[in-house]
């Protein structure tokens, strides 16, 4: 069912899941549209007629400097006053793999204290060494304000970047927990905690961190892409899966919870 929920997906410079994105969260009930960034750095789009804003997956500007650093320095420059408006307004924000890593150059998170200008935590080079493309187990912090992952304690999703390392020094990592503001772990098949282990944790990241928010809960960053799994059949285990079932005899593979959850909660927050 369609929605009144308007949601706008940046595209431009080297940004390239904004179809998925997009195609998403049209399946989810909201209203999308593909937006460049200098639409809205020169005012010919208006967040205004917007509820939530994407900061998708890709290599903004080739990720010279560092992955999503000159996109957030170009955004900050431009519009960062006008993003922190949207934010107060009560709207929804979330950053998705090369977004993530914009969103915390531009201290959009962690927003402790509300504070959306100060970058306290660092995305940096794998571990390993590698792009990482696989899929990886998460577990969810139910405990959580994140409104994106509402009901959710365990998700498969992909990982697709070769700079996902969570970093930050130890007093911010405790003020994370204390805050519930880590949502997202790297996690083993059995949901138990990867402990940094490659390659259930696929890039080192400390305390296995995935996905965080803001304390509000409504702007979220996360590494793994939940657009490329809206669907079963976008798992790459779907036909074993149904296969299973078959023998067991049983009319359908068991229901999981695929990315599109994510969306939908964030549409469904609105209604």
């Amino acid at each position: 069912m369609k929605t009144n929920v308007n949601v706008l997906v940046l595209t431009g410079y080297g940004l390239n899941c904004d179809n998925e994105t997009a195609h998403t969260f049209n399946l989810a009930g909201g209203t999308p549209a593909r937006i460049h960034i200098n639409a809205l750095i020169d005012g010919s789009v208006s967040l205004d007629a917007f509820q939530i804003l994407v900061f998708g997956g890709g290599f903004s500007w080739g990720d010279d400097h560092g992955a999503g650093v000159v996109q957030a320095v170009r955004m900050k420059t431009n519009i960062g006053e006008k993003m922190i408006e949207f934010i107060q307004r009560g709207n929804l924000v979330i950053g998705i793999c090369n977004g993530f890593q914009t969103l915390v150059n531009l201290g959009l998170l962690p927003g402790f204290d509300l504070d959306y200008t100060t970058r306290n935590v660092a995305l940096t080079y794998n571990d390993c060494g590698n792009f990482r493309d696989q899929w990886v187990n998460l577990k969810v912090n139910t405990a959580s304000p994140c409104i994106f992952t509402k009901d959710i304690d365990s998700i498969e999703l992909p990982v697709r970047h070769g700079e996902g390392k969570f970093f930050a020094d130890q007093k911010v990592i405790h003020r994370l927990q204390q805050n519930n503001q880590i949502v997202l772990q790297y996690a083993t098949r059995g949901n138990r905690p990867a402990e940094q282990a490659f390659p259930d944790n696929p890039n080192g990241s400390v305390l296995d961190i995935a996905g965080i928010c803001d304390p509000t809960g409504r702007v979220f960053g996360l590494m793994p892409h939940p657009e490329a799994y809206h669907h079963p059949t976008n798992h790459p285990d779907w036909a074993r899966r149904k296969e299973v079932a078959k023998r067991n005899q049983e009319s359908r593979p068991p229901k999981i919870k695929t990315g599109l959850a994510l969306f939908q909660n964030a549409v469904n927050y609105f209604s």
